[in-house]
This record gives structure tokens, sequence and C-alpha cells, in this order.
């Protein structure tokens, strides 16, 4: 069997080891079968649902009862890759801890595949975690073990035979992109590598759902991007969704499908990031949005005045706001004949997400020509206005 094929599956590695030696037959499968949520080919098309029914969570603490959730309701779908984000204290972390039960609702329901979580006996417990993989910011590792020996750790807590241990710790580490490491211990690592480790032992009992606590957050920027460029391939290949908390909007573009924002316990906005990104509906949204904006020069600001400068040649200023909506891109050569005469491009940017074009765009053109306003209504945009204006050769 080769390291690509341990690494998509057989149910029975995962399983307490039997009596006598034997590989025991899973929940759910009659036989040789494929295992229950999973196609002929080892994948779950349809496991890894999440639901959350008007989830609450109070603390006591000795000033009186801590509110960190109210009322979360929503739906996170099998497969995806599902962001949830907001400032400190908003309740990222106690809603991500809810869907391994790690923390318990003080009201409401959280349901895995439709199963409430809090019916679940200890032993359904202990197989909802291994359900359920969850990595963490600063890695969690043994730093007295080799790496072999951290991914291998749960593997052995549940009785697996040897030889299927060490068949599914090399396919991990295969994955991960640290074959040759297995025995070297995690001082000897970087970061990313070190992470990398996290995700291989997150990964040991063939989870339907990987949850990522700031996964990155203790990453430089590069290290980051290697990691979920890491996170969007096992979701592309072994198809199972993917829950991050994160502070930083950019992690959130780079690779969700979905966003949740929370602001104070409750659900501020959600959607397609794309939808999210574009059209901020809540305050909360645009002030974790803002870092990610194209701000105005320093330079550019000085010079702008609200009124044409007197007895010189000035030229207006035009901000123009793409939201991804309806496929419009920005269209210069267009844009450039409705305003007529000569227009430069100032600043400003535009990027895509999901397929969908995002940013603004800040003009010089000259006086005259079509207002703000005209220029959205030929969709050439779908928001502009006039920021004012500067010197002709500003």
């Amino acid at each position: 069997m080769t390291a690509k094929q341990w690494a998509l599956a057989p149910w029975s590695w995962f399983l307490p080891a039997p009596p006598h030696g034997g590989q025991g037959t899973p929940p759910g499968a009659a036989g040789a079968g494929a295992p229950s949520g999973r196609d002929a080919c080892g994948h779950r098309p349809t496991a890894g649902t999440v639901r959350f029914e008007q989830v609450g969570k109070t603390y006591p603490s000795s000033a009186g009862p801590v509110r960190a959730l109210s009322g979360i309701s929503l739906d996170i779908p099998a497969g995806s890759i599902f962001g949830i984000i907001g400032r400190s204290g908003a309740g990222k972390s106690s809603l991500l801890r809810t869907i391994n039960r790690l923390e318990q609702p003080s009201e409401g329901r959280v349901l895995v595949d439709g199963q409430d979580l809090a019916t679940l006996d200890e032993q359904g417990l202990v197989l909802l975690r291994r359900r359920v993989g969850m990595i963490f910011q600063h890695f969690n590792l043994l730093s007295s073990k080799t790496v072999f020996d951290n991914v291998a750790l749960p593997l052995r807590v549940a009785g697996v035979r040897p030889d299927h241990v060490r068949a599914r710790v090399a396919a991990l580490l295969d994955l991960v992109g640290l074959r040759g490491k297995a025995d070297t211990y995690p001082g000897r690592l970087s970061g990313g590598q070190k992470q990398r480790v996290g995700i291989a032992r997150a990964l040991v009992h063939a989870p339907e759902i990987l949850l990522c606590d700031e996964a990155t957050s203790a990453l430089d920027p590069q290290t980051t991007q290697s990691i979920l460029a890491l996170l969007r391939d096992i979701n592309r290949r072994l198809g199972l969704t993917v829950v991050l908390i994160t502070h930083e909007m950019g992690v959130i573009r780079e690779i969700c499908d979905e966003v949740l924002v929370l602001e104070k316990g409750r659900i501020a906005e959600a959607g397609a990031v794309w939808q999210v990104f574009g059209s901020p509906a809540h305050d909360a949204t645009r002030a974790l949005l803002r870092p990610l904006e194209h701000g105005l020069p320093g330079d550019l600001q000085e010079r702008l005045s609200a009124h044409p400068v007197p007895g010189g040649a000035s030229r207006r200023v035009l901000e123009l706001h793409y939201s991804g909506a309806g496929g419009l891109e920005p269209d210069l050569a267009r844009i450039a004949a409705a305003l007529g005469g000569t227009v430069r491009l100032l600043h400003g940017g535009v990027d895509r997400i999901q397929g969908h074009s995002h940013g603004r765009l800040l003009l010089a053109a000259d006086l005259g020509g079509p207002d703000a306003a005209a220029l959205a209504a030929l969709n050439l945009c779908h928001h502009a206005r006039e920021l004012g204006y500067v010197p002709d050769h500003a």
C-alpha cells in the first residue's frame, strides 16, 4: 500500500486494537464495505457538518456571570473551509471549542452530522474527539519526544497496532512535508515545521473536521502562507471540514470559503468571504478589514484640497470601489473613455477573492466630465466618490 493510500484511509487503523490482534469492524460497516459516511474510495461526501442552534455560553466570575456567546445559530457545510473572526474577547475560542465539546454550551445545541453533542456519554465523547482533530497556536508538542512519537501518541493511546502506527505516521509526515524528520526533536525544528507536526498529529484518527485555533498567529508571513497552502491541500485531498479562528483578515481572505464575524459574543455578520469582504455590513467587520485597505498615501493627502487650485491647473481625484458583485471588474479603457482627457492611476489595488474582484482605484481626471455617481450608473464600478482636487503636477 502506498503512502498516499495510507493517508486516505481504512478506518480500522484508528480504532482500538481488538482482542487477539484482529482488525475489528467499524461502526456502521458491514464486512469489508466502506465505512459509514464514506464512498467506495474512502471519501466522506457528507460527513463533517456542524450546526449551532441558539448557542450561548456564560462563565462564572468573581464579578458575576460573564456572557461569552449569545444566540449563535449557523451551519458549517461539510468539506468547507470556514473562518471565525473577531476582536479579542469576541468569543471565537469559546465557539470553536464547543465543536469538540471542550466547552459545553450554557444553552442551545451543537450538532455534528446531526448528532447533539450534549447527549454523548464518555465513550461517545472519546469517539467524537477522534472525528474532530485540533491544531493550536503554540503547537503543544512534547519536547522530550521525537517528531514520530509526537504524531504517534494518539494512536498508541487508542491501542492501535504498532505496524499500523508506523505506516500511518510515515504517511502523515510525508503528507505534511516532513519526510526525513521522524527522529528529530521539536527543539531542532522551525516554527513552521512544528506546526506541520501539529497538523500531522491532528490527522492521525482520520477526522471529519479539523479545528485550527489561531494556527498561524505565531508564524512569520512566509511560513503562514506555506501552512495555509498545506491546510488548503489537506481540505481538497481528504475532503475534511476545516474550521479556523483568527484575528487576521488576510488569513480569511487567503483560504476560507465562508466567514463568521463575532462581536461581543454575537453574530455581526456571516456569509461567503467575497460578499463579507466586498460589502461589510457591520462596524466590527469594517474595523477588522481596515488594515487590508489601501489607505490614501500621506503625500497625496497633503496635496488634496476641497476645491480646485486657484489660478492653476487642477485635476479631480475619484475613488472607484469594487465589491465583487455581478462579476464586475475594472475596465480601464472604458473608464478613461467615460472620463475623457487624460486619466492617471494614483493609488489603489484590486484583489481577487473566490473569483470576484475587490478593491478600489484612485484616479486623477480632468475637470468636468461625468460625476462619481454617473460612473457607477454606467456600470464602471459599484460605487464611486469624489475625494477632492490636486494640482495637475501631483
